[in-house]
C-alpha cells in the first residue's frame, strides 16, 4: 500500500514541474500538468535533440496555455514540457552592443555567439516616484524642427505619430545618428517589419559608424506573434541594465501599433474576451507598463523612450493612438500633406507638443526658438487664404512671408542630423 502511495506522490510531483502537450494550434500550446507553474514563466519543449522555449500566458483549472517563442512546427501532442523555474527574461551586458538580436537574445547577425554578463526579467516594476528626478537634460535629435519646437529630455517618453510613409522611422534613426560621441546608448526595436528593412537599418548605422553603441532587436513580420509581443519588453530590460550602471539610454519602439495587433492575435487565440476594435481589455496596461519604465533616475542613468504609432488617414482618435498619447509626455505629429509638399521632416507645429517643454532645452536653442512654434502655427492658419488669391493686409503678408522663410529654414535632409 505504501509503495502505491509513494508512486502516486512521485507522479504528482512530476506533474507539478512537468507536463504533456495535449493540443497545439496557431502557436498556442495547451498543456496538461505544470501544476506549480507561474504566469509569465519560461517553459521548454523537448523535441528530439532540440529544445524550443515557450512562455505561459494562461492558467486554467485543467490546463495551462502557453505561446511558443520560435518555430512550433515540430511540437506535437504528447511532447514533454518542463518548467525552467524562472520568469521570461533576456541576457544583458556590453557584448550586446553592435549586434542584431531576437527578443530572446539570440544573435541574428553572423558575428558569433553573445557572451552575456547577466540575465534580467522582461517584466519589471517601473521605478518609483521617489527614485526619479525631473527631466531637465536635453536629448538632441539633430532635427531643427524637433529640437526648437518639441524638445526632448533624457528620461522622457515622446511619441512619434503619423500615417504610413510620413518619415516616422527616419525621425527615430536621425536621433540615433545624432547620439554619436554623446555617450548615449541606443536600442532600436523593429516590431513586425520586413527583414529587408531591418537589414537596411543595420547597414545605415554601420555606414555612419553608429552601430558600435547601438543594439538592434528584431521581431520581423515573419516571426511568431509571441516574439513580436515580447520584443519591446526585452529591449527595455536590456536598456535598464545600462541605465542602472549610470548610463543614458535611448529606446525606439518601431512600432507599437503592430505590437498591439500581435497582442490582440495572441489574446483572441487564448480565448480572452475582446473589447473595442477587438483588442483585449488590458491593452492600455500593455503599453503603460512598458513606457512607465522610462525614467531619469535620481542617482543613476536614464532611459528615454520614443515609441512610434501608425495612424490610418490621420485619425488620432482611434483606440491605440489615444491610449499611447495619454501615456506619453508629448507627441511629434507627422502630416501626410506636409510630407507630400516636400516639407520634411513633416512635423505639424500645431499638433506636436512636448509636455516637458523648455526645461529640456539648451539656453541657445531656447533663445533662438522663442515664439517660433506660435508663429508657424499662425502661418498654417492663414496659409490657405494665400492659395485662394485673396488680397491680404500688410500684417498678414508679413506673417505669411516670415512663415514661408521659417518653413524653408526647418527643412532638412534625412540621415544628416545637425549637431548643436
Amino acid at each position: 500500500m505504501s509503495f502505491y502511495k509513494e508512486q502516486n506522490n512521485q507522479i504528482a510531483t512530476l506533474y507539478d514541474n512537468a507536463g504533456i502537450v495535449i493540443s497545439i494550434a496557431d502557436g498556442i500550446v495547451n498543456i496538461r500538468g505544470l501544476s506549480n507553474v507561474a504566469n509569465g514563466e519560461m517553459i521548454a519543449f523537448s523535441v528530439g535533440t532540440n529544445t524550443i522555449y515557450g512562455m505561459v500566458l494562461n492558467l486554467e483549472e485543467n490546463k495551462v496555455s502557453s505561446v511558443v517563442l520560435g518555430d512550433d512546427s515540430k511540437i506535437i501532442p504528447g511532447c514533454l514540457v518542463i518548467r525552467k523555474f524562472r520568469l521570461m527574461g533576456v541576457p544583458t551586458g556590453e557584448n550586446l552592443l553592435g549586434r542584431v538580436v531576437d527578443p530572446i537574445g539570440n544573435p541574428l547577425d553572423e558575428n558569433g555567439a553573445i557572451i552575456s554578463k547577466g540575465f534580467r526579467f522582461i517584466e519589471k516594476i517601473a521605478p518609483s516616484i521617489i527614485s526619479r528626478s525631473p527631466v531637465n537634460t536635453p536629448l538632441e535629435t539633430g532635427l531643427k524642427v524637433v529640437d526648437s519646437m518639441v524638445p526632448i529630455g533624457h528620461g522622457q517618453r515622446e511619441l512619434i505619430i503619423g500615417d504610413a510613409k510620413t518619415g516616422k522611422t527616419s525621425v527615430g534613426l536621425d536621433t540615433i545618428l545624432n547620439q554619436k560621441g554623446t555617450g548615449t546608448l541606443c536600442i532600436y526595436v523593429a516590431i513586425g517589419q520586413k527583414r529587408s528593412s531591418i537589414a537596411r537599418i543595420q547597414k545605415l548605422l554601420k555606414a555612419k559608424d553608429c552601430l558600435s553603441f547601438s543594439i538592434i532587436l528584431a521581431a520581423s513580420s515573419s516571426d511568431a506573434a509571441a516574439l513580436q509581443f515580447t520584443a519591446p519588453y526585452s529591449a527595455c530590460s536590456m536598456g535598464e541594465y545600462f541605465m542602472h550602471k549610470g548610463l543614458r539610454v535611448l529606446c525606439i519602439y518601431d512600432d507599437l501599433s503592430k505590437h498591439a495587433v500581435a497582442y490582440r492575435q495572441l489574446s483572441l487565440l487564448l480565448r480572452r474576451p475582446p473589447g473595442r476594435e477587438g483588442y483585449p481589455g488590458d491593452v492600455f496596461f500593455l503599453h503603460s507598463r512598458l513606457l512607465e519604465r522610462s525614467a531619469n533616475l535620481l542617482k543613476s542613468g536614464s532611459l528615454t523612450a520614443l515609441p512610434i504609432i501608425e495612424t490610418i488617414q490621420g485619425d488620432v482618435s482611434a483606440y491605440i493612438p489615444t491610449n499611447v498619447i495619454s501615456i506619453t509626455d508629448g507627441q511629434i505629429f507627422l502630416e501626410t500633406e506636409l510630407f507630400a509638399r516636400g516639407i520634411r521632416p513633416a512635423v505639424s507645429p500645431g499638433l506636436s507638443v512636448s509636455r516637458v517643454g523648455s526645461a529640456a532645452q539648451s539656453k541657445v536653442i531656447k533663445k533662438l526658438a522663442g515664439s517660433l512654434k506660435l508663429e508657424l502655427a499662425q502661418f498654417r492658419e492663414v496659409e490657405g487664404f494665400t492659395k485662394l488669391g485673396f488680397s491680404l493686409d500688410d500684417a498678414t503678408k508679413r506673417l505669411v512671408d516670415k512663415g514661408l522663410k521659417l518653413t524653408k529654414a526647418l527643412v532638412q535632409v534625412r540621415f544628416e542630423p545637425l549637431n548643436i
